[in-house]
């Protein structure tokens, strides 16, 4: 197909695997890497080759119950629920030094286990680091409420964290996504069992000894690595876990809603999007259309906030398409260790043949510009890997498929609208709200805009950067309630209110 000119990545002569990889990933509780009580395994495969390079301990309910115990146990009895602010901020720090210290092994992990190119992941383990930072910032930083009336009465209000709390992770990005809940988590002096995604475990193993390391007590920490069907349901459903923090895509969330419900746990959810970007008659052209494309392409197009969904002013819709398709038949897809890789491979099998499914589906739905297949001239070895071309489809009808549900790959499509009020109408027609990007340089327009848009987030005239003290989350079904600095505190810890009378108890004297 002519469409399909994608380039590849040429530098990489062979593909790379790190060095000492592990053959076997177990559970961490209680201190302590186990196999899986019943002593079942299951395959992780190397997106780039799609063969089986280690296996895990797949996780039952026994092995949730174990780690629940173990974490119901250090926050009862341990130190880590108690100890000063200041004392757990200095373990954070440590735990951030570590994550910087090593950061080439762990963008290697990261790169082989998910396919995410190496430049992209990279930046992903310093984000980590910084995640611990700010949360040990935040903790000595806050301060609890006092309110006072005076020769009357003193109120104050006492933060103390909840419990075990159970993080259900993704695999897009997973270690930095993983200390997006931990540090919150950890930081409050909650425990925690954490359920990695099945497809992308190896870089959520390194927790363990870095915890270990950095002086984390035993028992804070607990790790269970299994299928969402069994370890992340058990961990959903147990009894000793009052709250669930839960990142995917939001059919699963519904599941957890549901279950969540029968325990009345606490919940935060932030889950799949199909987020619009928007570009008005007067933008910035050129700086639309880079960010538009890094929005969509970057991290492989696995990303909850990408902007999938491009909608153009149509006096210069034909300009953007024409550029825009141009723009992504040059991406660089391959070996995602090589440092000109732009897009590498699809996380697993699973995944690509959905993306496909929809790259397929496209073809009916709009006009493909660009890509539309599997990349040519791919390395030798890898031309089965999870490879998909940058695929840009015009003409997208606001009904169609590719417009509505989320595919969650190097996959976009482009529609036209004629005014404000149609691409407002067009932005909020779907049933996400997580993330918006808004192109324009009229100010009252852009800020109109952005508080109509139904999104959680909006980007005005730039691409996702985040600010970590802002609220992260969506609204409609792209997730329920926000973290990000205290909101991510909050979720964490009760507000437990005190009240102390100061003056004489004046109160009614029933039955003197």
């Amino acid at each position: 197909m002519t469409q399909n000119t994608t380039q590849t990545a040429q530098t990489a002569t062979e593909h790379f695997v790190p060095d000492n990889l592990p053959t076997n990933l177990k559970h961490y509780i209680a201190g302590k890497f186990v196999d899986s009580a019943d002593g079942g395994t299951f395959d992780i495969l190397d997106p780039v080759t799609n063969q089986p390079y280690c296996t895990a301990a797949s996780g039952q309910q026994a092995d949730v119950d174990a780690a629940t115990a173990a974490a119901k146990d250090a926050f009862a009895n341990g130190p880590w629920p108690t100890m000063k602010p200041r004392e757990r901020a200095n373990v954070l720090y440590k735990i951030a030094d570590a994550v910087v210290a090593q950061e080439d092994r762990l963008a290697e992990m990261e790169t082989f286990d998910t396919g995410l190119p190496i430049t992209q992941a990279r930046g992903q383990a310093r984000r980590a680091a910084e995640n611990f930072r700010f949360f040990a910032d935040l903790i000595v930083a806050q301060h609890d409420n006092a309110f006072n009336v005076p020769g009357s009465q003193m109120n104050y209000v006492k933060r103390k964290p909840i419990g075990v709390a159970g993080l259900i992770t993704p695999w897009n990005t997973p270690f930095m996504l993983e200390s997006w809940k931990l540090a919150p988590a950890i930081a409050s002096g909650c425990t925690v069992v954490l359920k990695p995604a099945e497809f992308t475990p190896l870089s959520a193993s390194l927790w363990a000894q870095i915890f270990e390391d950095a002086g984390l007590p035993e028992g804070v920490f607990n790790l269970v690595n299994g299928f969402g069907e069994t370890a992340g349901d058990a961990l959903v459903k147990h009894p000793d876990v009052p709250l669930i923090s839960f990142t995917g895509e939001s059919t699963t969330g519904q599941t957890i809603f549901r279950n969540c419900a029968e325990g009345l746990k606490g919940m935060s959810m932030e889950l799949g999007g199909k987020s619009p970007a928007v570009v008005f008659d007067d933008a910035d052209f050129d700086a639309a259309i880079d960010s538009t494309l890094f929005g969509v392409f970057s991290l492989n197009g696995e990303r909850c906030t990408a902007g999938s969904r491009i909608l153009v002013h149509r006096s210069i819709y034909d300009k953007f398409c024409e550029r825009y398709a141009a723009r992504a038949k040059n991406i660089v897809v391959g070996d995602p260790h090589d440092p000109d890789t732009q897009v590498g491979a699809l996380v697993h099998p699973e995944h690509y043949d959905k993306v496909m499914s929809y790259v397929e589906m496209g073809k009916s739905e709009g006009k493909l510009l660009a890509g539309g297949g599997r990349p040519e001239n791919l390395p030798a070895g890898q031309e089965n890997g999870s490879y998909v071309a940058p695929t840009v489809f015009a003409d997208v009808a606001p009904d169609a498929r590719i417009f509505q549900e989320e595919i969650f790959g190097p996959v976009v499509a482009i529609t036209p609208f004629d005014t404000d009020e149609e691409a407002l109408e067009l932005a909020n027609n779907t049933k996400y709200g997580l993330a918006a990007y808004i192109w324009t340089n009229d100010l009252k327009r852009g800020h109109n805009f952005a508080q109509s848009v139904e999104a959680g987030m909006v980007w005005l005239n730039s691409h996702n950067v985040r600010d970590l003290r802002s609220p992260f989350g969506g609204v409609k079904a792209s997730g329920l309630g926000h973290e990000g600095g205290y909101r991510s505190i909050d979720f964490y810890t009760d507000q437990q209110a005190v009240h102390i009378t100061l003056g004489d108890v004046h109160t009614p004297k029933f039955g003197a």
